[in-house]
């Protein structure tokens, strides 16, 4: 997995200044970025977004409720795919055609995903509990992009429900993605 830089250095982030909490998204929609990957999710209509939350406060910030969501230009509303959701995607289940004498159905689903898979949707998700005072905690949101041609330009991510230690909420995060774009630009 990559190693996360403080999330005021990516190119798409949002600072909040008054709380010393910075947010930032790498979307992974290369072939040379996605490389990391065991899976390829692009072929699966999965797009791995990096995110990395930063606190630069004194008081751990917790992410135990938080909420991510992805809205694209066409105004379609993205939630994270759940590690169920991913693994039914990349194991291609299919139903045999093989039938019994019998008049009620029979068709058993078959799929599988190998352990590495597995093993790597399961590390590469976020699931920071909480970012403690002066670090930052990673990992990956995975978007399901299957009727989207290309989701990223005039997308805004939205990200809602961590808590400062008090248990007071902190204001909402909005990244506009243009500004990934942009810097990704020649």
């Amino acid at each position: 997995m990559p190693k996360a830089q403080p999330a005021f250095s990516y190119p798409a982030h949002d600072h909040h200044a008054s709380e010393n909490v910075t947010i930032a998204l790498d979307p992974y929609d290369t072939s040379a970025k996605a490389n990391i990957f065991v899976v390829n999710y692009q072929a699966h209509e999965l797009l791995p977004m990096f995110l990395v939350i930063t606190n630069d406060g004194d008081q751990p910030v917790e992410t135990s409720a938080m909420n991510a969501e992805l809205v694209t230009a066409d105004r379609s509303k993205l939630s994270p795919a759940g590690e169920d959701d991913i693994l039914r995607r990349i194991s291609h289940p299919q139903a045999s055609a093989t039938r019994g004498p019998l008049p009620f159905p029979t068709k058993k689903v078959k799929g599988t995903v190998g352990s590495a898979e597995r093993n790597e949707i399961q590390n590469a998700q976020f699931r920071a509990r909480a970012v403690e005072s002066h670090s930052s905690q990673a990992g990956f949101l995975f978007f399901d992009v299957a009727e989207l041609p290309n989701p990223l330009p005039g997308a805004r991510f939205y990200l809602t429900g961590l808590r400062d230690s008090s248990g007071h909420p902190l204001m909402y995060f909005e990244v506009s993605l243009d500004k990934y774009l942009a810097g990704k630009a020649p």
